[in-house]
C-alpha cells in the first residue's frame, strides 16, 4: 500500500504529448468520423514503440471539434481511441491517456490548442515536470500549445499541416526546437536529446 502511494506521488519527468490528426494517423479536411477513416501514418506505431521502450510516458492531446459539430459522437470518438490504442499495444507501444477538447473556435474554450488547457489537465492527473515534456504536432496550434504550456521541446512534423505550420510559425516568430519529416524521425530526436 505504502509503495502504491508512492508511485502515485511520483512526478513524471519523461513525458511526450502527440497531437493525433496528423502526427499518428493521416489528417482529412473532412475530420476523422470513424475507425474506417482511421489510418496510421508510416512509421507512427513504430514512433509510439521506441518511446514505450525507452520510458517514455506518450499522451495524446487533441482537438476534436468534429463532435460539437455534431459529425461525431462521444462514443464513437471513444470507441475508436480504444481501437487506436489497442492497435498500438499490439506494436509494442503504449498510450498513457488521450485529453481531447470537442469545441469548436467560436466557443473560446481554454482547452483548444493553441491553449495550453489539455497539457494542463494532463500535468494535474499525473503530476507531469512540463518543463522536460516534449509536444510533437503538424500544425501551428500545437507548437504554440507548447510554448504556452511552458513544454521544454515542441517538435514541428510534416505529416500533417506541416508545411503550412512552418509559414504560420515564422510569421509569428514562433519557433519550433526540431522540424522532423514524420513522427519516427521526431522521435530519433527526442531519444537522441533527452538521455
Amino acid at each position: 500500500m505504502q509503495l502504491q502511494k508512492t508511485i502515485e506521488k511520483e512526478i513524471l519527468r519523461k513525458v511526450v504529448f502527440l497531437d493525433r490528426d496528423g502526427v499518428i494517423n493521416r489528417d482529412s479536411p473532412d475530420y476523422i468520423k470513424s475507425w474506417s477513416e482511421f489510418e496510421f501514418l508510416p512509421g507512427s506505431l513504430e514512433a509510439i514503440r521506441l518511446l514505450t521502450l525507452n520510458g517514455f510516458a506518450t499522451i495524446v492531446i487533441t482537438n476534436q471539434s468534429a463532435i460539437n459539430r455534431k459529425m461525431v459522437s462521444g462514443k464513437v470518438l471513444d470507441d475508436m481511441h480504444t481501437l487506436m490504442k489497442q492497435a498500438i499495444t499490439s506494436k509494442g507501444g503504449k498510450i498513457k491517456d488521450i485529453f481531447f477538447c470537442p469545441h469548436v473556435p467560436e466557443d473560446r474554450c481554454h482547452c483548444r490548442k493553441p491553449s495550453p488547457g489539455l497539457i494542463f489537465r494532463a500535468k494535474q492527473k499525473y503530476r507531469i515536470d512540463i518543463s522536460t515534456s516534449v509536444m510533437v504536432g503538424d500544425s501551428a496550434k500545437d507548437i504554440e500549445c507548447a510554448r504556452n504550456a511552458g513544454c521544454g521541446h515542441a517538435v514541428l512534423v510534416k505529416t500533417g499541416n506541416g508545411s503550412e505550420a512552418e509559414k504560420i510559425l515564422k510569421e509569428k516568430e514562433i519557433f519550433p526546437d526540431f522540424i522532423a519529416r514524420n513522427l519516427l524521425e521526431a522521435v530519433g530526436w527526442i531519444l537522441t536529446h533527452n538521455k
